[in-house]
């Protein structure tokens, strides 16, 4: 039926044939909505200029260049007109301000003068956010450059730091002095401290940091230990038991210390510092991490489920600040776009740019005590060399989001009137304000050592981009994203991956799109099943393939039809570990942690939560070691 679509020209020897045919494909799905069929002419002059940049340009056109495309597009839809360096690096119309490439797209949105239509069409906006967007997170191996790159950064933040510290130290002076308020000018930066701590202190009125379940996250330590060495506790850092006891907070029991006080009578008392990873982000380059020691992380976690499940049920924050649920900032993002009332603001390096004087500075010194206590104080770059931290907790701390978050929403609100304060939301570094206090907004967190990203910020016009949610005049314009490189042999990664772009694809009607990936994926897995089929937790494509035939046969013991399909499966790890330890893991990720766990998730289920449920404390599961079995469903 739609066979005629899956019809490219000839490619030569173009390395990445899949990139270019999906998004030859996916061109050729623009082209259709706005009314050119597939054999015009002017999608195949459109799939020649394609053609000829990926021979030149390589992969790199897709994932670099296309993407500024995109965020000149973005740009110009804020300011209502195109800069007259938006599209550099493509050729322009004739006696126009729009590029050629794709320009039947841009003709629907911009007159040729470069400004914005009165009635500039959407659509147009959506097909061309996704043309060029298709490639922007596809992880490509980064180059040595970029890796150094993202290391200086993070670097040159610290340096910055130090600068701003000294700010901070001269309005923490201030505050300690007692001035009558007459002689307060207001909106000064010591008022805005003084109403920041003011909220701080309310959002956590009846908050106990002691009260915490510690538990290990999933993901690498600075120590190296695998998953279930992580309670064989090997050091605790004194600054941590300093507060946290040992014998209370990393043991199961007085039993437990009493039946193991020789094995811990050898735990070392060292502070050891974090280490820097990093991980793959976009085109742009890899993501900075720095992996805590395990004894910091144990704590860091309890204390930082704690303060999110706190801030998400508190009167004061609940509305406003959120960890959990992006809803609040995606909805006002929307609602922004369609008549402007709402701005978004984006924060450059907001995690690496929250200082620990900062943080001293604004939080109720009962909490901050706490915070210091479990926050690493240097961390261990790729060279070895270890970096002193000005910074309050770098990007993997577990404590990072929730005390970004809350300062800035907490320098937003400080001055703010009651009617702004109720609709100022922030998800870590996504801030939303009313649009009328923008300039106040970025004069405030920029005293305080922030920096906002003007560019990427929405201020203006009817885009607004916020938690995921890119829209325009009301009309969510986000586009897919393909992140999962693809790969001819079979992986448990690549097919789920490529099948949930292939749904996207089917859903945004770009059917050319989902043909193109459906015609990659059945020779290599066969028997995929579709929606049809009723297979709730597998894998399927919304269509039946025309050339899949999968077996069936019927479950006497069942009483139901099943089907022999390709199912991802995770690879349990079985570890046997002595009582004391398994005892210790059950407390604090299977009994009363997992029921906080479902709290954070939906607070209404969590009553009926059954904590005495069938589990495993010998079996854990590893990153990346899914399998791809086929198994009757």
């Amino acid at each position: 039926m739609r066979a005629w679509l899956l019809e490219f020209h000839h490619m030569g020897n173009i390395k990445s044939q899949v990139e270019y045919k999906l998004i030859a494909a996916l061109t050729t799905d623009a082209f259709c909505v706005i009314g050119a069929g597939p054999q015009s002419r002017a999608l195949r002059l459109t799939l020649q200029k394609i053609e000829s940049r990926l021979r030149s340009e390589g992969i790199c056109f897709l994932t670099k260049q296309l993407p500024l495309l995109c965020k000149a597009l973005d740009r110009a839809l804020c300011l209502g007109y195109v800069d007259c360096n938006s599209f550099v690096g493509f050729k322009l119309m004739r006696d126009s301000k729009l590029p050629m490439l794709f320009g039947e797209f841009f003709e629907r949105i911009f007159d040729h003068s470069g400004v914005l239509k009165s009635q500039p069409d959407v659509a147009s906006v959506k097909l061309l956010r996704q043309l060029t967007c298709l490639f922007y997170k596809y992880e490509l191996p980064n180059k040595p450059a970029l890796a150094e790159k993202v290391i200086l950064s993070f670097q040159k933040n610290e340096d910055d730091l130090r600068q701003v510290d000294q700010q901070l130290e001269h309005i923490a002076q201030a505050l300690s002095t007692k001035q009558p308020t007459d002689r307060i000018r207001k909106d000064t930066v010591v008022d805005v401290a003084r109403g920041a701590r003011i909220c701080l202190n309310q959002a956590f009125s009846g908050f106990d940091p002691q009260d915490i379940i510690p538990s290990h996250g999933p993901g690498a330590v600075a120590t190296r230990q695998k998953l279930w060495k992580k309670y064989d506790w090997t050091n605790v850092s004194d600054r941590i038991t300093a507060v946290y006891p040992f014998d209370a907070y990393f043991l199961a029991s007085v039993g437990h210390a009493c039946d193991s006080y020789r094995t811990f009578n050898r735990v070392d008392n060292q502070e050891l510092p974090a280490r820097v990873i990093l991980v793959p982000k976009d085109s742009r380059g890899p993501r900075l991490i720095s992996c805590e020691p395990v004894d910091f992380q144990w704590i860091q976690q309890g204390l930082g489920r704690a303060i999110v499940r706190h801030i998400e049920t508190n009167n004061v924050t609940r509305d406003n600040v959120r960890f959990t649920c992006q809803d609040a900032n995606r909805n006002a993002a929307l609602l922004g776009s369609r008549d402007g009332r709402y701005a978004t603001l984006d924060l450059k390096d907001a995690s690496d740019r929250i200082s620990l004087a900062l943080v001293r500075l604004l939080f109720p010194e009962h909490i901050y005590m706490y915070l210091e206590a479990c926050r690493t104080r240097a961390t261990t770059l790729p060279d070895g060399r270890i970096l002193p931290l000005c910074k309050f907790a770098p990007m993997g701390s577990s404590l990072c989001f929730p005390v970004l978050a809350l300062t800035v929403w907490a320098l937003l609100s400080s001055v703010a009137d009651t009617y702004t304060r109720e609709r100022i939301y922030v998800y870590g570094d996504d801030v939303i304000v009313p649009t009328t206090y923008v300039e106040r907004a970025i004069s405030i967190l920029e005293l305080f050592g922030l920096v906002i990203n003007r560019n990427k910020s929405c201020t203006t016009g009817l885009f607004r981009e916020s938690c995921g949610m890119d829209a325009f005049k009301g009309v969510d314009v986000t586009p897919v994203r393909i992140r999962t490189v693809w790969s001819a042999e079979p992986s448990p990664e690549v097919y789920s991956s490529w099948i949930a772009y292939a749904n996207s694809m089917y859903d945004r009607r770009c059917f050319a799109t989902y043909d193109y990936i459906v015609s990659l994926l059945i020779p290599i897995y066969r028997n995929i099943p579709w929606d049809g089929l009723g297979l709730a937790s597998v894998p399927s494509l919304r269509e039946q393939p025309e050339t899949s035939v999968i077996p069936t046969r019927v479950n006497e013991a069942l009483q139901k039809l099943e089907y022999f399909v390709p199912c991802v499966v995770s690879r349990p790890i079985h570890k046997e570990l002595d009582g004391w330890t398994m005892l210790l893991r059950y407390f604090t990720e299977f009994g009363k942690a997992t029921y906080q766990q479902q709290w954070d998730r939906a607070p209404e289920r969590a009553a009926s939560y059954d904590a005495e449920q069938s589990v495993s404390v010998r079996l854990y599961t590893a990153r990346k070691r899914s399998m791809l079995r086929y198994l009757w469903r």
